[in-house]
């Protein structure tokens, strides 16, 4: 089963060279991508049924000796994640080809849109599986290289200007990681993470200090924890749809991905989880006091973007096996929701020809589909029950509580105050976008002039032709959030396996076996 771990990025990486090399050819670039999405897929139940029931798998890149080779590892988590986000791939990948047939080439051309798409989908797997830091900087740099591109397809003015922000303020994270990198080698002598952590005890507290601290800021940028969350509410919504909703859904999640492996990892014995704590309330308080003051509907989604990585934050720095499963869980449903929220949004956008409450109004009667598509994530997302939301949080509040000390308690207290106006603000959207009718529009704008408009991204445009693919991609996936509910059970089991692993750090003699077997 090892040579199975390759492909995961062998695969998206051999697609977009398929695909270049057939650029004038819509059609072969599309079924290579589609193809390639799913045996990703596969591959990835296979792994993670094989992990689940043994031990990990790791692969020595070229055959060198551990840990002087580029090293691939799959546990549980790796396996998890990577098949959520393969699933996540191909569904925003069947959205903007709707789009595509709709609109032509003008908002994701197909011969531009396919190889970077592979190639974001290679960097994302490759992070998911590093199994040392230069490799999981290897893997940051390529999705960043192709979101580059993606952000700025349609080279619009207001594209080009927040894509110029995202990268300079991804380059700049990406110096600090690679100067942790250098720095983390220069005191232990390697950048094998099971090798890191059995070393990195042997440093003096204050010096760990200071390299937690620099991969905490590397990562938490790319993660957008408050304070350096800034340039993401910007960014992502004057992207095309599809593109908003992977970089939504997938890309702050491999900076928390980063976070959960170097805080249980690579320095488990070095605690900064009351500074995690107060990072982790400061951004879902932030966060979501923004999403309440937007008018645009992509920018309420972002913000509560923010504002919902504070859980995740939280359930890390809650900093027991329980919480990690906790966690692990929310990333789960946050990955899908978020993403079904951006396209379910999307289809709102061509039929509205706006995505701000200011103007959107009157849908109920021509869409009800799509107020159904908005309407179940959204329930999710603010954590009604029985939905997979209510029981990610209650898990870590539940985490939280077992702990019992003061700040715990006002953690839970700021949860709960997050998930109540996470559900406010965005029912809010929902009642006058779906609800309101025409002679409502005076005295309801009225009473939310306070609102931010949108930026100049969100011109008015005509009612766009909604094709059956973009609904099925939008509808398929607001099925797989219920079945985060459906099927919580056998998930959750699992993500407390995952929580209960990681704390068992694996060990170079280890790491050494499972490449040898």
């Amino acid at each position: 089963m090892s040579a199975l771990v390759p492909l995961l990025v062998g695969l998206p990486l051999l697609g977009a060279a398929v695909t270049l090399i057939f650029g004038r050819n819509a059609r072969v670039q599309i079924v290579v991508t589609v193809v390639t999405l799913v045996a990703v897929s596969m591959i990835a139940v296979v792994l993670l049924v094989v992990v689940d029931g043994g031990s990990p798998l790791a692969v020595s890149v070229g055959g060198w000796p551990v840990p002087f080779g580029i090293v691939l590892y799959v546990d549980r988590l790796a396996a998890l994640l990577v098949l959520i986000s393969s699933i996540v791939l191909l569904a925003v990948l069947l959205f903007s080809i709707g789009q595509g047939v709709a609109d032509g080439a003008e908002e994701t051309p197909i011969s531009i849109f396919n190889p970077s798409y592979l190639i974001l989908a290679a960097g994302i797997f490759n992070a998911f599986i590093a199994g040392d830091l230069f490799n999981l900087y290897v893997g940051f740099e390529i999705l960043l290289v192709a979101s580059y591109v993606l952000i700025t397809l349609g080279s619009t003015e207001s594209r080009i200007r927040t894509g110029a922000v995202y990268i300079v303020v991804a380059l700049v994270s990406s110096i600090l990681f690679l100067a942790a990198i250098a720095m983390i080698y220069g005191a232990v002598g390697t950048v094998n993470m099971a090798q890191i952590g059995e070393r990195m005890s042997e440093l003096p507290q204050e010096t760990q200090l200071v390299l937690h601290l620099m991969l905490v800021i590397a990562f938490g940028i790319k993660a957008a924890i408050f304070p350096v969350s800034f340039w993401l509410p910007d960014s992502y919504p004057t992207a095309p749809a599809p593109v908003t909703a992977v970089f939504a859904g997938l890309l702050t999640k491999v900076g928390v991905y980063a976070l959960v492996r170097s805080e249980t990892q690579l320095f488990p014995e070095n605690d900064i989880n009351l500074l995690l704590l107060i990072i982790a309330l400061a951004t879902m308080i932030v966060g979501i006091l923004g999403a309440v003051a937007q008018a645009e509907m992509k920018r309420i989604l972002s913000f509560t973007l923010v504002s919902h990585v504070g859980y995740m934050i939280f359930g890390l720095a809650i900093g027991t096996s329980a919480a990690i499963g906790a966690t692990v869980y929310y990333i789960v449903h946050h990955i899908i929701v978020q993403t079904t929220l951006f396209l379910a949004v999307g289809l709102i956008e061509r039929k509205a020809g706006s995505t701000s409450i200011l103007r959107v109004k009157g849908l109920m009667k021509v869409a009800p589909l799509i107020a159904v598509l908005y309407f179940l994530p959204a329930i999710n997302l603010g954590g009604l029950p029985p939905f997979s939301g209510f029981i990610g949080k209650f898990a870590l509040f539940e985490a939280a509580a077992s702990v019992g000390t003061p700040v715990m308690i006002v953690l839970i207290f700021g949860g709960i105050v997050t998930s109540l106006l996470t559900l406010y603000a965005l029912m809010r959207a929902w009642n006058l976008a779906f609800w309101r009718e025409e002679e409502d529009s005076v005295e309801t704008e009225g009473r939310i002039s306070y609102l931010n408009e949108a930026p100049a991204a969100d011109e008015q445009q005509e009612s766009r032709r909604i094709p059956a693919i973009m609904t099925a991609a939008t509808s398929g996936m607001v099925v797989v959030t219920i079945a985060l509910t459906v099927f919580a059970g056998p998930l959750y089991a699992l993500c407390d396996r995952i929580g209960s692993a990681l704390f068992e750090p694996v060990t170079l003699v280890q790491l050494e076996d499972e490449v040898g077997g």
